[in-house]
């Protein structure tokens, strides 16, 4: 008998764990690479004495470290190991580790202050999740696995926490981090949990409003950027249909991957949208980018499990955790087609901008740009102005040649 083929004190539970993999959308060759793995990570088990019902998510990870990867694997044996114990959780052969008191000290005041976010701030899940993520972070820094202790805060925490994120290989390239531990602090204070608003000692980064032009590509350099990505076989016409989206009608790319199969009105031909701040909008669905659609979810949409539009291509086919997805995919276009981004960082942002752009350049006036951006400040669609070349010219005042000379 082959050392593959040697049952398990997993092997009871492989079959329940393939199944609910499988109506997952998980293909065969997939659950069969699993099995494969698992089995070795039983072996592993066997030898050292640990039986399934005692394994935890993090016991698991750790034990599968232990497991050198294999040109065969396709997922790393502890990210399989910790979604198997997840199936035994489910099943009740495994339960789940209680939790510490000074961890559900931590999750009831990261509860509460999502509540907060979602009812009295209404932010989009994809920003309470960073916000939440911040401020977890700051309170491990300063309290690691202790008892929360917020009356004792100072600003020289906060200035620690602050030098120590900002210190690390990657610094960040804007904002977000203090305005999101703003919002933190500001939740704490106002719920009497510290003494002091530290929302105040946290620095603000400087960015002058309005100083940086627009940056953009040409018409004919959007229009190679959004059709190269549909030659790729396997995820061509997602892709293709996602940029399209940006390249018509201006969404933004948290905006496209929050698109779901029921805001799209297909007989009066119009998308909702579902923009910032919780507003939503009507939206003219161009024929091209209704055929887009369409041809996605005929040829490669196979998802029966979320109603949202855009989703993974590999199993289990579920909704995009966030927009870095059409980064990528940019990239990947401004590669093939040799088309030069117009700055260092390739950031979806670039397709709004240029459609916005050439509809000035085109003649179309401001007012018609902010609602199709959809705009709440008429100083945020003003920026635009500045490539109204035709239009600056005729209100240029002429330069006062004669006076100087006098």
């Amino acid at each position: 008998m082959e050392l593959s083929d040697q049952t398990t004190c997993l092997d009871p539970y492989l079959v329940s764990f393939e199944e609910s993999l499988s109506s997952r959308n998980y293909k065969p060759e997939t659950l069969t690479n699993y099995r494969y793995l698992l089995r070795r990570f039983g072996r592993l088990l066997d030898a050292e004495g640990i039986a399934p019902s005692a394994l935890t998510p993090d016991f698991a990870v750790e034990l599968g470290r232990r497991l050198p990867a294999t040109p065969k694997s396709q997922i790393k044996v502890p990210n399989l190991a910790r979604l198997f114990v997840a199936h035994l959780i489910e099943i009740g052969v495994a339960t789940r580790p209680p939790l510490t008191p000074a961890q559900a000290e931590r999750c009831e005041l990261l509860g509460n202050f999502e509540t907060y976010l979602i009812r009295q701030r209404g932010l989009s899940p994809r920003t309470i999740y960073h916000v939440l993520r911040f401020a977890d972070r700051f309170l491990d820094h300063r309290f690691g696995a202790n008892m929360l202790a917020l009356s004792d805060l100072r600003t020289r925490d906060v200035v620690a926490f602050l030098e120590d994120l900002l210190g690390r290989k990657r610094p960040f390239r804007d904002r977000t981090p203090g305005t999101h531990l703003r919002s933190f602090f500001q939740y704490l204070f106002s719920q009497g949990l510290t003494t002091t608003n530290l929302a105040l000692c946290v620095p603000r980064v400087y960015k002058s409003w309005g100083v940086r032009l627009p940056r953009y590509l040409s018409p004919d350099e959007v229009e190679a950027v959004v059709a190269s990505v549909r030659i790729n076989p396997r995820r061509g016409a997602r892709d293709y249909a996602m940029l399209l989206l940006m390249a018509r009608l201006g969404l933004r790319a948290p905006e496209v991957i929050a698109i779901q199969l029921d805001d799209i009105d297909w007989r009066a031909g119009e998308l909702l949208v579902r923009g910032k701040g919780q507003r939503h909008d009507r939206l003219p669905i161009p024929s091209d980018v209704g055929e887009a659609i369409s041809r996605y979810l005929q040829n490669e949409r196979t998802s029966a499990t979320t109603r949202t539009l855009f989703v993974t291509h590999r199993a289990p086919n579920r909704p995009f955790k966030d927009s870095q997805i059409i980064n990528d995919i940019l990239k990947e276009a401004f590669a093939a087609t040799g088309v030069k981004p117009p700055s260092p960082y390739v950031g979806s942002h670039v397709l709004r901008h240029s459609l916005a752009t050439n509809m000035v350049r085109a003649g179309a006036s401001l007012e018609e740009v902010g609602d199709l951006l959809r705009h709440r400040s008429r100083a945020t669609t003003m920026i635009y102005a500045k490539l109204d070349i035709d239009g600056l010219r005729s209100v240029a005042q002429p330069w006062p040649i004669a006076e100087v000379a006098q």
